[in-house]
């Protein structure tokens, strides 16, 4: 149901931008007629009369003949014959345009020049054929210029010799002559009401016929792909039923188009057929492009996913294109806006068309800079600013942070391009940075014990990588002794790494009641009788390791010798013997 109210909403689309096909403004000028006639390119003056254009002069004929205007309607021949005559020839031209036109109808040009690929002469356009028992006559216009006034095509005085003899051998009979006399000459927009009711007939009818037939197409899809592509293909055949059904009423569209015989039903079935067209197409390629890019990013997750970010960057990119590709053509081509004007129009309010879109573009190379440089992927922990989060999407306007309080951040691109950029995610290892603060009544030799007993932990743990481990005395604090502990954990997930340094974290803290000494607490204190002050057996065990390591040359300072380092590498035991996490490990 969804899918026909979205086609529905197309359809009505393309029939509003139908119903104003026979605007009469000039569409894209080509560099060949601009070449031949610059100096009718600079006149912009449009005949009052619609003449302007090819398009305007039948539909301009049509309608002042239908309405019984014979003076106007004699405007858009070129013929000097008046009074009954000139009737004769506006009844039989009107006659074989409304009821005797057959074969292929291209879209009236809505160009000053008109079609330059119909094969004659600049001043000429075809505008279609009338099949008689003498054979097919060509209804021609020609570009005359009437003194100073601009060009104007009116149908020419080669067609109108013709026209007579012509009507007399078609059959002049149709829909028409079963009508009242109201429904054909009341007309609303370009079409007298007869013909709006013809068009509120056919496009249900026609609508109904391709979503049949779309269904049909549908099934024998979805049988194919369920047998070659098991349940992946059944997403794919779903996302193509509704261009397809647009794409199917098209042609039935044209399939109208080609059987009418009347030039302005014609003209009309044509100019939806190609708005129709373009539309099935454009939303056709949208499809196509995500089927492509969901191929690309499933095969790139299970392997390299550097370019992850720049694949959805790129997705929108190409989204954009097709659309502005399809209403282009719609709006240029098929609705004949002029395109030069708007260039004019552009260059007229350029400074303030730059000014309005230039956060838009800021923005837009600003993610094309970042997802460029490989800064940031998807997934990643940054730091952006004020903000630590992980990045949760990259779009053209702005990418996306999911901060640690689970809220969504959009940083536009624009300045996400010029801020500090700092990414987690891409580290090696994680820095394992503590200030160790003693109580003053720490000796020297209690603090040479912590040393080395620290040092000799980092050392040997197998998840500390040694070679840049430190542990040295910086200081003297306000109310401490401070010691610097500087390692780098074997680790990128901060999950490990905070179970890591939760485990050196309580052996620093054994090592330091081990000492007799204690953490310094950032405030005076006052000692009363009942504190047990420092424990002296302790204090004298640590100071008797001293002792023992002058005397036999083992003192570890500035630092232990490089063989020692080496022989105590990974001997820790980690996670300790007693740990749950050990017991999950043998598991």
């Amino acid at each position: 149901m969804f899918r026909i109210r979205v086609s529905f909403v197309i359809l009505l689309f393309a029939c509003l931008t139908a119903s104003g096909f026979p605007a009469e403004k000039p569409g894209v000028l080509s560099a060949a007629k601009e070449a031949l006639h610059p100096a009718e390119q600079e006149k912009a003056t449009d005949d009052p009369l619609g003449r302007s254009t090819p398009q305007g002069t039948v539909f301009g004929f049509m309608k002042s003949a239908a309405q019984g205007d014979y003076e106007r309607a004699l405007q858009y021949l070129d013929t000097k014959k008046t009074g009954l005559a000139a009737q004769k020839i506006i009844y039989a031209l009107q006659i074989l345009l409304d009821r005797g036109f057959s074969g292929k109808l291209a879209l009236l040009s809505s160009k000053p020049e008109g079609a330059l690929d119909d094969n004659l002469p600049l001043s000429k356009e075809r505008i279609g054929t009338v099949q008689t028992a003498s054979g097919g006559l060509d209804i021609l216009l020609e570009r005359i210029q009437r003194g100073k006034n601009p060009p104007i095509w009116v149908f020419s005085a080669e067609t109108l010799t013709k026209v007579s003899d012509a009507e007399e051998e078609v059959d002049a009979r149709g829909l028409a002559a079963y009508l009242p006399d109201f429904l054909l000459n009341n007309w609303f927009l370009w079409f007298p009401l007869g013909q709006w009711l013809a068009i509120l007939l056919v496009i249900p009818l026609a609508f109904f016929l391709a979503t049949l037939l779309t269904r049909l197409i549908a099934s024998l899809l979805l049988f194919y792909s369920r047998r070659n592509f098991q349940a992946k293909g059944d997403q794919l055949v779903e996302g193509l039923i509704g261009p397809m059904r647009i794409l199917l009423f098209a042609a039935a569209i044209w399939i109208i188009s080609l059987f009418s015989r009347s030039i302005l039903a014609s003209a009309f079935w044509a100019y939806v057929a190609a708005t129709l067209t373009t539309l099935g197409a454009t939303w056709l390629s949208l499809r196509f492009i995500d089927v492509f890019f969901d191929v690309r990013e499933k095969r790139l997750a299970a392997g390299s996913s550097e370019i992850i970010s720049f694949m959805h960057l790129g997705r929108k990119l190409l989204k954009v294109l097709a659309v502005m590709s399809g209403a282009l053509f719609i709006f240029f081509y098929i609705a004949g806006i002029n395109l030069t004007a708007v260039i004019a129009g552009l260059g007229v309010g350029g400074i303030a068309v730059a000014l309005a879109a230039q956060k838009t573009l800021e923005n837009l190379f600003g993610g094309i800079t970042v997802v460029s440089d490989e800064s940031l992927h998807v997934g990643d922990l940054c730091r952006i600013g004020d903000y630590l989060g992980t990045v949760h999407a990259i779009g053209l306007r702005s990418t996306q942070l999911r901060t640690l309080a689970r809220t969504i951040v959009s940083i536009p691109n624009g300045q996400l391009a010029l801020m500090n950029l700092e990414n987690l995610g891409k580290r090696d290892m994680i820095w394992f940075h503590h200030k160790l603060k003693l109580r003053y009544e720490t000796t020297a030799d209690q603090l040479r014990y912590l040393l080395a007993e620290i040092r000799e932990v980092l050392y040997r743990h197998p998840k500390v990588e040694s070679s840049s481990a430190r542990v040295r005395l910086i200081g003297f604090g306000d109310s401490s002794l401070d010691l610097e502990v500087f390692a780098y954990v074997l680790e990128t997930d901060y999950a490990d790494f905070l179970t890591i340094q939760e485990d050196l974290l309580l052996r620093i803290m054994d090592i330091v009641r081990g000492s007799g000494s204690g953490f310094a607490f950032p405030a005076q204190t006052t000692y009363l009788a009942t504190d047990p002050g420092l424990d002296a057996a302790k204090s004298g065990a640590a100071m008797e390791t001293v002792r023992r390591w002058r005397e036999q040359g083992e003192m570890p300072f500035p630092d232990f010798p490089p063989e020692r380092i080496s022989e105590m590498g990974g001997t820790i035991q980690y996670p300790p013997p007693d740990s749950a996490l050990r017991d999950k490990r043998r598991k």
